[in-house]
């Protein structure tokens, strides 16, 4: 699943700026708008599903609103 130079891979494991884990459970389409959305699964607490624009999560980190992040994108693939 790719957006410009970027991908998600399904079923991966990403981190997000704040520090949190996620696993990419699919790709979903809003009904109404047909935007594409990312479907993901925290991996803590209790296991919350969640589901984010597709290009809000693979966009990068606002670092004027967080200067202190060194992560650039929003979520980054843990390898």
């Amino acid at each position: 699943m790719k957006n410009m130079e970027r991908e998600i891979k399904l079923r991966q494991v990403y981190k997000h700026f704040k520090g949190k884990l996620y696993l990419v459970e699919d790709v979903a389409y809003d009904s109404e708008t047909e935007e594409k959305m990312v479907v993901y699964r925290a991996l803590y607490g209790d296991y919350k599903l969640w589901v984010r624009p597709f290009a809000m999560f693979l966009s990068e980190v606002d670092h004027k609103k967080y200067p202190d992040v060194e992560q650039k994108w929003r979520f980054e693939e843990v390898k």
